[in-house]
């Protein structure tokens, strides 16, 4: 944003000339040489706070579409900033996506997290099974996170919310850059019991890299966390930009309201364990249990007058779930239609990014982590450049993306999801073994992807495919 000319000032009286005058301007200089050392003190780097959902759709929001479910604080937030209509997670479902954004890079580079990572550390084909069974599979610590970045760049990291990027503590998040960690480590697990899916009912909770035990409903237990490290940061070290991640559990399955504890864990019989299955008023209420939580967290920035320096993020890792609302986009997470990779996105950030924008070019989850290192005044490791943009800058000058392609690849058992977006265009490719199947969409006619033009445009079809399979030679993982 270029800055506004400053007003012409008129002289201060009592300064114009004459011993007087001079006295008077070496007293007030005297006077405002401490002040100015105290605010070229104060950091102009911004804090960051990404507030990530878990399988959220993208009409499941009141300023995106949902009728039913009450959202007011992420509502004003969409006000108060900006409202993406095409943004994009970097994969179909958890693991992948969060990969991207820690590492700024499309999460192929890495190897076996093209997948979400199975209950206690189990990969789901054959490069994940590999991977798991050298006990390497996760976020391995020589990849460079924003987090790192941030750190050693002088911000002070914190983590509270879902991991998933590796069972064992060598994939922790301490390995990975965050001073303070209270985090699930696997995809989803009961809210009020901390454990994951029966039969193991494993607690997979974890502060710092060790088991913890601590009561309440699990989107309460991370806000009241990061809400705790927020208030103390703020008290001991004022003048220190911070980092903030907090990726929320829900509404990822098991789905359970915040007013249905219970003595013991969800039986291993329950329906509410399966993802598709959330009764509407569940669903709901978990959705509405975010919104609440997230407010209590904007709340405290302005209590703790950060609101201006601060920039916020609210986002989901992928497309929801058949628990989702309707969104009139096709299918569901783990597809890479629409309906499993678009998804809702938010920023604030006060007198850069102007207020009430509705952006409708195309961006995606690893465009954030270049922005934050860019106006955080870091840079991405030699050789290991971000493969996302800029979004803030584009934001800050109301300008669109560079040209760019964006790509997809998912890949679990036999089953492998590939998509390339150009332009309006884009090429669906779902094969299942030897089966293949492509369809192709213009986003900008179709949004829907209801008429595939493959049959009436081969030619953009044939160059499509084969941008998709260079990608997938660039990106191909070293491990």
């Amino acid at each position: 944003m270029r800055p506004k000319r400053p007003a012409r000032q008129r002289p201060i009286a009592g300064l114009a000339g004459g011993p007087a005058g001079l006295l008077s301007a070496l007293w007030l200089l005297g006077w405002l040489l401490p002040a100015l050392a105290a605010a070229d003190a104060t950091p102009s780097r911004p804090n960051i706070i990404v507030l990530l959902a878990d399988d959220l759709g993208y009409a499941d929001l009141g300023c995106y579409g949902a009728r039913d479910i009450r959202t007011p604080h992420l509502d004003r937030l969409a006000r108060d900033g900006v409202r993406f209509t095409q943004f994009y997670a970097n994969g179909p479902e958890c693991s992948p996506t969060r990969t991207a954004f820690l590492t700024g890079r499309y999460q192929q580079r890495v190897g076996g997290l093209e997948c979400a990572i199975g209950i206690g550390g189990v990969g789901r084909y054959d490069d994940a099974i590999r991977l798991a069974a050298q006990g390497q599979l996760g976020l391995p610590a020589a990849e460079i996170t924003i987090a790192r970045l941030l750190r050693d760049g002088g911000y002070a990291t914190a983590l509270s919310g879902k991991w998933h990027l590796g069972y064992e503590e060598a994939f922790s998040p301490q390995r990975h850059g965050f001073d303070h960690a209270l985090y699930a480590l696997g995809g989803g697990m009961d809210y009020f019991h901390h454990v994951e899916d029966p039969p193991a009912y494993n607690p997979v909770l974890r502060r710092d890299g060790a088991p913890v035990r601590l009561p309440g409903y699990a989107t309460n237990v991370f806000a009241d966390d990061a809400e705790k490290w927020l208030r103390a940061h703020a008290t001991r070290n004022p003048h220190q930009p911070f980092f903030l991640y907090v990726p929320f559990t829900a509404p990822h399955s098991p789905f359970q309201a915040p007013d249905e504890d219970s003595p013991d864990p969800l039986p291993a019989d329950s329906p509410r364990w399966k993802q598709g299955n959330a009764p509407a008023h569940v669903y709901a209420a978990m959705i509405e249990r975010m919104d609440l939580v997230t407010g209590r967290l904007l709340a405290a920035l302005d209590e703790l007058r950060l609101t201006d320096r601060t920039i916020v993020v609210f986002t989901s890792d992928n497309g929801g779930t058949r628990s989702a609302r309707p969104t009139g986009l096709r299918d569901i997470k783990g597809t890479t239609f629409e309906g499993g990779i678009r998804v809702p996105c938010l920023v604030r950030w006060p007198r850069v990014v102007p207020a009430g924008q509705v952006v409708t070019a195309p961006f995606a989850t690893f465009d954030l982590t270049a922005s934050f290192a860019r106006v955080a005044g870091v840079s991405a490791p030699a050789g290991r450049a971000f493969d996302g943009l800029d979004v803030l800058d584009a934001l800050a000058h109301r300008g669109d993306p560079p040209g760019r392609d964006l790509f997809w690849r998912q890949r679990r058992g036999d089953l492998t999801w590939r998509a390339i977006r150009e332009g309006p265009l884009k090429l669906v490719v779902r094969a299942d073994g030897p089966d293949r199947t492509e369809f192709l969409f213009d986003l900008t006619r179709d949004e829907a992807e209801k008429n595939d033009l493959l049959a009436t445009r081969p030619a953009d079809a044939a160059r499509l495919r084969e941008k998709l399979s260079a990608w997938e030679i660039r990106v191909k993982p070293g491990r």
